[in-house]
């Protein structure tokens, strides 16, 4: 048991260490800018547009899709939250002085990332239904996991975690479909 403890700290200071060293990455103005600016399409704007194009471009055909995008939305969201609210773990920049926030946080913790969540289980039901549409969301989604470390906001195993969560939820709902 206490090799485990000491490789599940060796494993925490590792999360650290990358949180630190992407965070530092936020201090050039044009790397911050651009992940606050995927970070905010990522709270949903890019994935609401992306259903109205669908809808827009292939009317009764995308309905389907965007059903399933919103159910799945739902359900992430469900999971991630109940998640969140079992772990309570702290974000980075509440841990480590030298981790700063350079984007708004939707709720107080960080364990799984949300955004990630999200973005990779929209990803995946986008390119099931669409998959010309891979070159869009695939980029897409990894700056969303890309920008949470950078931006201060979740440590990597978050990000990992959130694309998981993200994945098992998507592909489950395609078996069930």
């Amino acid at each position: 048991m206490f090799k485990l403890s000491l490789q599940l700290q060796q494993i925490n200071r590792w999360d650290a260490d990358l949180c630190q060293y992407c965070n530092r990455q936020s201090r050039y103005l044009s790397v911050r800018n651009l992940f606050r600016i995927v970070s905010r399409l990522g709270d949903g704007i890019f994935w609401f547009a992306l259903m109205a194009a669908l809808l827009l471009r292939y009317r009764a055909e995308a309905a389907p899709a965007v059903m399933h995008m919103i159910v799945t939305g739902l359900i992430g969201t469900l999971i991630y939250k109940l998640v969140k609210g079992k772990t309570l773990r702290p974000r980075p920049f509440n841990v480590y002085p030298g981790i700063v926030c350079v984007g708004k946080t939707l709720d107080q913790f960080s364990f799984p990332s949300g955004h990630t969540l999200h973005a990779v289980a929209f990803s995946i039901i986008t390119v099931a239904y669409f998959p010309a549409l891979i070159w869009l969301v695939l980029p897409f989604s990894v700056l969303v996991a890309l920008s949470r470390p950078i931006l201060g906001l979740h440590y990597p195993s978050d990000v990992l975690a959130g694309a998981a969560l993200g994945a098992a939820i998507a592909c489950l709902s395609l078996t069930l479909i």
